[in-house]
């Protein structure tokens, strides 16, 4: 090693051992993988279950996110390793395709790295231990297929699909309302289900938040509740049987848009002037009238002469609302999007039985509400909570009850949970092992054992004698199924 200096003078060092670095390979490069993967999957080891602990996570700009849904706190993490990320993405695909279960994967994950690197150990080869894998993980499925139980369900019997979204709302830090949260998400999901394909559309389900009140306060609205409220102080706050024109065309007079300078030295000129906007803004809103609107919601602001003429001519308006909210009011009342004020007709217009706004607490927050829509399949759940992070995490944990719901709606199988499920295939997988004469079966055994890494963390996380529970439990289970 050596120091030199740059022509600035900067002080910079040499390494002269650069030559005998050399890159990891083999065994060693397959144990620091496997290192990477347990180091994820014990930090999140400790937030599985109903009795794990909350990650607090503070991003680069001092933002604080209280969670333990797995998928969000490796989204906050800062991970570099690439088998670390693997883990991340892992995570990100069971949150998009199931919605819940992110710790549980990334925990089983890390136990079956933890079981393959005691398999190299004794120096078999990767392909065969990723071979016994996939036999042991047929065999597991094929248990669970076994042990499942299906129940019924309908629009007017909800409440196995209640029961079974309220287990998911217990590990999360809403578990103190989780029945009348269960309900709220059972709901929404039917009122979008079409249960003849089995198919639920979640995009129809809006989840706002309003920092104020509490949580029980949390409700279903069903229609779209838009965080803006009526242009003018005087417009009606209620409108029945609202006819709604949704225009994305600014709602004013236009800009004369030239490089030329207007020079108006009369008032005559000024008046003439005025009275040519007013009767050009005359003839939207008439345009409006005409065709039927009682309530115009539009993409872009208008100014306040607009305001005051509207207010005048008698329709309520909303503006500045955003294009992903114009769409799902577009979807809700059953209206068409309207570029232009040329292409206004009486069909385009979208209908909603009932448009209020409401205030709230002492805030005076307003948000608008439209329900009883022309198409009922779109649903707002509204929460209140104490505080922006408590809403946030609600948000999530409501996420994931209605991915839940949507999930028993396409297949109303289930097993039981609290690691009873991981414990049955674990035995299994293990009576499955003799039977494979191959070195395969030491790769089966070790997927037995990863499958009671589960059970153990969920042991480890009540503050239960992991080793001790585990096999009370499997006792108990092998002699009922053998009996």
């Amino acid at each position: 090693m050596a120091l030199a200096f740059d022509e600035y003078g900067r002080p910079f060092i040499i390494l002269k051992e650069q030559e005998q670095k050399t890159r990891l390979r083999g065994i060693e490069a397959q144990k620091a993988n496997i290192s990477a993967g347990k180091a994820v999957a014990r930090i999140l080891r400790t937030s599985l279950g109903p009795k794990g602990m909350d990650k607090m996570l503070q991003s680069p700009d001092g933002d604080v996110t209280i969670t333990n849904d797995g998928a969000t706190i490796l989204e906050q993490m800062d991970v570099d390793n690439q088998i670390a990320k693997l883990m991340v993405e892992l995570s990100r695909s069971q949150d998009y395709e199931i919605g819940d279960g992110t710790t549980g994967v990334v925990v089983m994950a890390g136990a079956l790295l933890e079981q393959a690197e005691r398999l190299l150990e004794r120096g078999i080869h990767p392909i065969r231990i990723a071979e016994g894998y996939e036999m042991a993980s047929r065999i597991a499925v094929e248990h669970l297929e076994h042990i499942a139980q299906k129940f019924d369900f309908g629009p007017t019997n909800i409440e196995p699909l209640v029961q079974t979204c309220m287990t998911t709302l217990s590990s999360k830090i809403v578990n103190r309302c989780k029945r009348p949260l269960a309900e709220i998400s059972v709901k929404a999901v039917l009122s979008v289900a079409d249960l003849e394909r089995k198919d639920v559309n979640l995009d129809l389900i809006k989840v706002e938040g309003k920092v104020g009140g509490k949580l029980e306060d949390t409700e279903l609205v069903y229609g779209i509740t838009v965080d803006k409220d009526m242009s003018h102080p005087q417009m009606p706050k209620k409108i029945e049987d609202a006819k709604i024109a949704i225009l994305t065309c600014p709602f004013e007079p236009p800009k004369p848009k030239t490089k030329h300078k207007v020079d108006i030295d009369t008032v005559e000129k000024f008046q003439t002037l005025r009275q040519q906007e007013q009767k050009y803004f005359d003839d939207m809103v008439q345009k409006c009238k005409d065709v039927g609107a009682t309530l115009v919601i539009c993409q872009w602001g208008f100014d306040d002469e607009a305001n005051h003429l509207l207010m005048h001519r008698n329709l309520p308006a909303v503006r500045w609302v955003g294009g992903v909210e114009l769409e799902l009011i577009a979807i809700a009342t059953g209206g068409r999007i309207v570029p232009r004020f040329q292409e206004l007709t009486p069909e385009k217009l979208g209908r909603a039985g009932l448009v209020r706004e409401r205030s709230f607490g002492t805030t005076k927050d307003k948000m608008l509400y439209i329900e009883h829509c022309a198409n009922s399949r779109a649903v707002t759940i509204f929460i209140r909570g104490g505080n922006k992070m408590m809403i946030e995490e609600t948000k999530r944990s409501i996420h994931d009850a209605l991915c839940v719901a949507r999930n028993l709606i396409r297949n109303n199988s289930i097993v039981y949970g609290g690691g009873s499920a991981e414990i049955s295939c674990s035995i299994a997988v293990e009576a499955a092992a003799d039977k494979y004469p191959g070195i395969e079966q030491y790769a089966i055994r070790a997927f037995a054992d990863a499958l009671d890494s589960v059970s153990i963390a969920l042991a480890e996380n009540s503050g239960l004698q992991p080793i001790e529970t585990l096999s009370a439990v499997k006792s108990q289970q092998i002699k009922v199924n053998y009996q």
